[in-house]
Order: structure tokens, then C-alpha cells, then sequence
């Protein structure tokens, strides 16, 4: 059967690229959206061999869709450690945290460019016995040539946008042919769960990757001993802060009829001489964690790693922080509603809208712009019941999406082979 005519014409048109893209390539790097010293894979060229058994192919666009991968990744090396874990992303700020957040043993390639030649290069290589994308991200070369190689296709977490919704339906064989040809779509939401039906997919449920992760980890000797000591306040958490939201978090609590004391986690720990600085500036008493690990003060500047579960256990209220200036986006409020922590953002959450949304709509969360945090934050410290009552809302919604993207994650394990010889899988 041959190619819809939008397919056949997308095929010619990359192949037709394929000549000139390594010096489109390196025009790219020199304007440092690709990583010079790895272009090689970007034309399905890699540098390392593939390991032998079942091979899991793993691919999310960007930051987000990168994170969001994560809890599968674990879930592949706790419960298939044979198996060879391969992820590609596309963008140098998406390479560089992989780098640090992959578990040992999970490989990190960049997504060769969707040429006919590319993608063949990249399959003969790496030979996927499952493939599983992420979101929205469809190269139909890679798609196809995968399928043709009987790859298992699973598209989940899967959305479309409105833009995106409205060229597949100017397009509805090729849509067809793209969705029939996945083994596993599992939609983000209700929403998107009808569109991929009425472009043709067969959508086998919901989950949305940004759920499914465990509760933070916490030391809990540290835990009783801080519980301890700081009873006599609120503590409010500044977590995750970015250069510009340090000074408006300190001004906000500058007001407050019943003082709380402040912890403030910088997103960057390097950053923490500076926000101590800024504290004792404005005459208030503040340690470091990174200086003085024991101390309280009325500020303390968390400048240490991977602390983050103990202040959501901690604190009373939480300002989720990379929110209150643009640029950032925002961070995971999924994090604090795990833990039952209050949660308050700023206005500029773009990275997490959905979540942020969903847990609106359950009353799970609050919002405050720069101008109003401090009346906000402290009217909401001064009503304790309300705000545990909303703490309550944010984690039994968190939980509940979390056993489904967890149950979604299974179904995508069970595509997985067994790995039944040793040696490359059948």
C-alpha cells in the first residue's frame, strides 16, 4: 500500500535536505543550539556500539518531556536491569540535564535529523525492540522506517495542540497512518485522548508522565531534629528560587503581622553567599546550611543538594518558586502536593500550566503575583486550618494521578520483550 501523498511529498522533501544538513548543522552549533563535538549523531553517525539484548527507546523533545521520561527510565532499570535503556532528546539544555539525572546504565544520544538516510543510519545502529515517545514529538521517517522494522510503538502522555490538531485533520490519511501504526497510545488527558481517536489512533487510556514519580526522599534522623526546633513559628519555604525572586520573597515577609521564619532553597546552591547576603542587608538574622548545618535564624539559606524533601515536610506554606519572574517558567508543584505542603505560585508557570491548572480546579493551590505576595502569604499562614485543608485536596488529586500514570507505565513495560537469548534480541 502505498504512502498518503502528504507522507510521500514530507519523504522527498527530507531527502532532498539530507545534502546540506551537516552544514546545517554546524550553522546551529555555531549559534549554540547543537553540540559541536556530537553532530555526528544528529546524522544518525554514533560513536558507541550498541549493547546486546532487548533495547528500550525512550524520546522526549525537550527539558520537560526529558523529565517527564525519568520515572519510566527507573522503572525499566529497577524491573528490566538486562535491558539496554536509550534516550534521545533534541536539545542541548536537554542533553546536558540527562546528563546528570540518567541512572548508570541508560545512554544518552541526540535525535538524528528526520531525513529517510538519518533515520536508517540510526535504526540499523540501535536496532529498538520498543519504542516510546513522548507528548507530541512525531518524525514520521523514524516512525515508519521503525515500524518496518517491527518496532513496538508507544506514544504517551500524548497531547496535540490546537495548531497541531488542526494541520493533522488538512491531513487525515497521513494522520491515520501514522497513529494506526502505534502499538500503545495513551493520552495526557480526556482532551487529547478524543482527538488522537478522531485522527484514527486507538488510545488504550490516559496517563500523563509528569505524574507516577515517588514522594521526595528525606533524611529522617535530620527531619526529627529540625521538627523539633523549629516549632516555635511558620515556616514559610521559598524553594527553588531564581535570581530576581530572592529579593521578592525577602521583601514580601518584610510586613507580615506574625513573622514567619524563612528558608530560602536556591535553584542554584552557588548563588546562597549572595541571598545571604541580601537577608542580613535588610537586618535580618540568616545562616547558610552549607556554612552551619545545625543553626536556625529568622533566615536560613538551604544551599545544599537533594534537601528539597525535607523543607516540603517541613514547611507550612511553600512559594514554588521560578514563578515569580518570567523567563523560567516555573517549577514541579507536584513535589510539595505529594508531601502535603501548601502550595503558592507566581503568575509564570508555562512549563507546568496543566498541572498548575488541574490542581486549581480542586482548590489544591494558590497564585499571587510579585505586588501582592506578601498580603497573600500572609493571610494564608494565618488561617492554618485552610491551609492544611487545601494541602489535603493537592495531595489526594496528586495521589490518584499518580496510580494512573504508574498502572500507564506498567502497560508500556509489558511491550517490552523478554530478553530470551543472550545476545541482540530477536
Amino acid at each position: 500500500m502505498s504512502l498518503p501523498f502528504s507522507l510521500a511529498l514530507y519523504r522527498a522533501a527530507t531527502t532532498a535536505l539530507t545534502p546540506i544538513a551537516p552544514s546545517l548543522l554546524r550553522r546551529r552549533a555555531g549559534r549554540g543550539k547543537e553540540d559541536p563535538a556530537r553532530l555526528n549523531e544528529r546524522l544518525g553517525r554514533p560513536a558507541i556500539p550498541r549493547p546486546p539484548g532487548v533495547l528500550v527507546w525512550l524520546h522526549g523533545a525537550s527539558v520537560g518531556e526529558s523529565l517527564s521520561i525519568l520515572p519510566l527510565v527507573e522503572r525499566l532499570r529497577a524491573e528490566r536491569p538486562e535491558a539496554t535503556v536509550l534516550v534521545t532528546s533534541g536539545t542541548v539544555t536537554s542533553a546536558e540535564l540527562l546528563a546528570r539525572r540518567l541512572p548508570p546504565g541508560a545512554i544518552h544520544q541526540y535525535l538524528p535529523v528526520d531525513t529517510p538516510s538519518g533515520a536508517a543510519r540510526f535504526l540499523d545502529h540501535w536496532r529498538p525492540d520498543l519504542a516510546v515517545f513522548v507528548e507530541s514529538e512525531l518524525w514520521p521517517n523514524l516512525l515508519l522506517a521503525a515500524k518496518a522494522r517491527g518496532t513496538k510503538l508507544a506514544l504517551v502522555s500524548a497531547k496535540l495542540s490546537d495548531k497541531s490538531y488542526r494541520s493533522w485533520q488538512g491531513r487525515p490519511l497521513a494522520a491515520a497512518w501514522l497513529f494506526a501504526g502505534f502499538d500503545l497510545i495513551l493520552a495526557q488527558d480526556g482532551r487529547a485522548a478524543d482527538r488522537f481517536e478522531s485522527l484514527g489512533g486507538t488510545v488504550a487510556g490516559e496517563a500523563d508522565l509528569k505524574f507516577g514519580s515517588p514522594s521526595l526522599p528525606v533524611d529522617e534522623a535530620e527531619y526529627a531534629r529540625l521538627r523539633f526546633q523549629l516549632t516555635d513559628r511558620p515556616l514559610l519555604l521559598a524553594a527553588s528560587t531564581h535570581p530576581g525572586e530572592d529579593e521578592i520573597v525577602l521583601d514580601a515577609v518584610a510586613g507580615f503581622h506574625l513573622a514567619p521564619r524563612l528558608v530560602i532553597v536556591p535553584r542554584h546552591p552557588a548563588r546562597g553567599q549572595a541571598i545571604l547576603e541580601m537577608a542580613r542587608a535588610r537586618g535580618l538574622e540568616a545562616v547558610s546550611r552549607s556554612e552551619a548545618p545545625g543553626a536556625v535564624a529568622e533566615v536560613i539559606v538551604a544551599d545544599t543538594l537533594g534537601e528539597m524533601g525535607l523543607w516540603y515536610r517541613l514547611a507550612d506554606l511553600a512559594v514554588v518558586c521560578g514563578s515569580l519572574v518570567p523567563g523560567i517558567g516555573g517549577h514541579n508543584p507536584l513535589e510539595p502536593a505529594r508531601l502535603d505542603c501548601p502550595i503558592v505560585s507566581g503568575p509564570h508557570v508555562e512549563n507546568w500550566l496543566t498541572a498548575y491548572a488541574d490542581l486549581a480546579a480542586v482548590e489544591g493551590c494558590a497564585h499571587a503575583d510579585a505586588s501582592v505576595l506578601g498580603q497573600r502569604l500572609s493571610a494564608l499562614l494565618e488561617t492554618p486550618e485552610r491551609l492544611k485543608a487545601q494541602a489535603a485536596r493537592a495531595r489526594a488529586f496528586v495521589e490518584a494521578r499518580d496510580a494512573t500514570a504508574r498502572e500507564g507505565l506498567s502497560r508500556i513495560l509489558e511491550l517490552a520483550p523478554p530478553n530470551l537469548v543472550q545476545g541482540v534480541s530477536a
